[in-house]
């Protein structure tokens, strides 16, 4: 059986411990049984599109590896695995950039904020180009490693604000992980909405020690990683993948709003045999009727709008 880590910071170690659990967190709702939610006149469906700028630290072991190491032995500098991400920044993310704009969509970006400080061009070509930034933790690391969540946390908030003039309102964690006390702390510091739970088609209520957030729903198998990095399937998968879902969602969204998410990353959706098929994918769903593109803020304030809260 799975334990639960340790964290050596007390005080966290102890909200850890009186947190409540993810479960408990929320009511039970079966979609059917719901009211439908109402969407403005004219749209159908909402698409979320979430791009994923990360700072991979080379002094630390890389957060993914594509390329194994030499007996199965993680090394630090993991260079080829670094490479592999930076090609990214360098090459894949202006790709990436310049399919959104020539669909004329805005996405959220979950960036982690030291992108901010090390890669600057990126996060500003961003900033300019009217993509919104969803707190990525301040590198990428598990948090279940960071000792002092609510430091980190505050310096996340800072270093976006400091860069963007505005304070972030959504959150994403690495990887969507959660420690027990995580979304305490992310309600705690004013943080209004999070993308970690890939368990709904509809916004809805979480329960934190500091009020209620919204739980945007993001996706884990529109997800680049999921399908390309974990899958290893041929370049057209997340364009069929997302078509088919799309198709679906598109015909029940005629009796209550649906959300479909889809995730990418520069470095995987940006490579040169990938891309036609991310910009073949941007293009089929742009066409239908009544689809919108809209940011995690966007969701949150038509949600709240839509409920009456």
């Amino acid at each position: 059986m799975a334990e639960q880590e340790k964290s050596t910071n007390p005080q966290q170690a102890r909200d850890n411990e009186t947190a409540m659990r993810a479960d408990k967190r929320f009511d039970y709702s079966a979609i059917i049984d719901r009211k439908p939610l109402k969407l403005p006149k004219g749209v159908r469906l909402i698409v979320w599109p979430v791009v994923n700028i990360e700072e991979w630290e080379i002094t630390r072991p890389m957060p993914r590896q594509y390329s194994n190491p030499p007996g199965g032995v993680t090394i630090v500098p993991d260079v080829q695995n670094w490479g592999w991400h930076e090609y990214g920044m360098r090459i894949g993310i202006w790709r990436i950039m310049d399919a959104l704009k020539k669909h004329r969509i805005k996405p959220t970006m979950s960036i982690n904020a030291r992108v901010c400080e090390t890669r600057p061009r990126v996060a500003q070509a961003a900033l300019d180009a009217g993509w919104e930034f969803m707190a990525h933790t301040y590198v990428q690391m598990p948090i279940h490693k960071v000792d002092d969540q609510r430091a980190m946390i505050r310096q996340t908030i800072d270093v976006i604000k400091k860069f963007t003039g505005k304070t972030p309102t959504g959150w994403l964690g690495p990887g969507r992980g959660q420690t027990p006390a995580t979304l305490d702390y992310v309600a705690e510091a004013g943080f209004t909405w999070f993308g970690d739970w890939v368990m709904d088609e509809q916004p809805f209520d979480v329960k934190t020690k500091h009020g209620k957030i919204l739980s945007v729903p993001y996706s884990v198998e529109l997800n680049d990683i999921q399908i390309m990095l974990n899958g290893s399937h041929e370049s057209d998968a997340m364009l069929k993948r997302v078509r088919d879902a799309f198709n679906l969602m598109y015909r029940e969204s005629a009796s209550g709003a649906r959300i479909l998410s889809f995730g990418v990353h520069p470095y995987i959706s940006g490579a040169a045999h990938r891309f036609r098929y991310f910009d073949a994918m941007l293009a089929y769903m742009k066409k239908q009727k009544g689809v919108v593109f809209w940011q995690g803020e966007q969701i949150h304030d038509w949600y709240r709008d839509a409920i009456g809260v």
